[in-house]
């Protein structure tokens, strides 16, 4: 009798040199059933919650009944092969660790096994101090796998929770900011909300990812925070301002970009561009640069859209609110000229939604 076999021969009951495994539980399928009630004793002296089947099919009704840790499967079964098996249930589990064990040594089924994800192969007649050791490490590195896995999660629901304390506080930052703003210049909260608001339905309807979805609703209530540097007498004039009067206001845009600008914070780098660029026409006859066309930022497009509508149909030092139908009549006859055409094709197609978003959000004593 050689050595391995002598020691494979000692009673498990007695063997003390084979230190005991934290504690997992395996299912063992081998057609075999002395292969398998042998396996399955070695498992269970060496510290293992162990169950024992013969028949392949069984393994999936066994599975609904219990959770395991690691599937042994035999290769070569009557009624379902272990490769048929290890498709099956790597599918329901994914965590699952499993080994697959063959008396023939073939290269091609191992690799087979292992492309549809076994976590390890042996070959039949074991060595049961061998056996245990591959099963250990094999336990080990999915629990390392795991580990990780779990830890990355952690990672990432951290970052996640991390952004949005940040975006929270760029939010609060951005609507004192606007809101200090709208003091001078008479303009609500709840105008911010809505320039927010319309420009959100727009750049979802444009197809525009959640993040630059999220920049331009805090951003775009920013456009006309350039108005603090302008002196009261103009800023609130209630008729109609001079050619010089007007050149003043003019400057507003490249104030907003002086104070919102210099930053590689995405959402002050949307809100400088839009604070510059929100006068620009399509024409190429606005203010400041004289941008035509596509060269203008398309979150300054969306906003000057917004803000002519917000703007039109509320109430200003200088006249009463214009009646929805007329603001829009108006708008209208500015299409390709004023405003990006395609841009303001898409805001007539929502404005059931732009107008449900200006009545949720009235002005205090607004009618319209």
């Amino acid at each position: 009798m050689s050595e391995n076999e002598e020691q494979n021969e000692i009673p498990v009951s007695v063997r003390s040199d084979i230190p005991l495994m934290p504690k997992a539980s395996i299912l063992i399928v081998d057609d075999e059933i002395m292969v398998g009630e042998v396996i399955c004793a070695w498992l269970q002296a060496d510290g293992y919650d162990c169950d024992y089947t013969a028949n392949g099919k069984e393994v999936f009704t066994l599975f609904e009944q219990k959770e395991y840790d690691l599937l042994i499967s035999d290769i070569r079964m009557p009624e379902i092969s272990g490769i048929e098996l290890l498709g099956g249930i790597r599918e329901l589990f994914p965590d699952l660790a499993i080994v697959m064990a063959t008396a023939v040594d073939d290269r091609e089924t191992a690799d087979q096994a292992l492309e549809l994800g076994a976590d390890g192969y042996v070959i039949k007649p074991f060595n049961m101090n061998e056996f245990l050791i591959n099963i250990a490490n094999v336990l080990e590195k999915k629990r390392l796998i795991l580990e990780s896995s779990r830890h990355k999660e952690i990672l990432e629901e951290t970052v996640r929770e991390r952004t949005v304390e940040v975006r929270e506080r760029e939010e609060e930052i951005a609507l004192r900011l606007t809101t200090a703003t709208g003091h001078r210049d008479g303009e609500t909260g709840e105008h911010i909300k809505r320039i927010g608001l319309y420009c959100v339905a727009m750049a979802e309807a444009l197809g525009w990812d959640r993040e630059s979805i999220d920049n331009i609703r805090i951003g775009a209530p920013m456009h006309d925070i350039g108005k603090i540097g302008i002196p009261d007498e103009i800023l609130r004039k209630p008729c109609r301002l001079s050619h010089d009067e007007f050149r003043v206001i003019m400057k507003h845009p490249r104030i907003g970009a002086t104070i919102l600008g210099g930053s590689k914070i995405p959402l002050l780098e949307m809100a400088a561009e839009i604070a510059l660029s929100h006068h620009e026409r399509w024409d190429g006859k606005g203010y400041p640069h004289g941008l035509r066309g596509e060269d203008i930022p398309e979150a300054a497009r969306i906003v000057a859209i917004a803000d002519v509508y917000d703007a039109l149909c509320h109430d200003r030092v200088y006249r009463k609110a214009y009646s929805e139908a007329d603001a829009v009549a108006l708008m209208n006859g500015r299409r390709g000229s004023y405003f990006d055409p395609l841009l303001y094709d898409c805001f007539l197609d929502l404005l059931p939604t732009i107008r449900r978003i200006r009545l949720d959000y009235k002005d205090s004593g607004a009618l319209c």
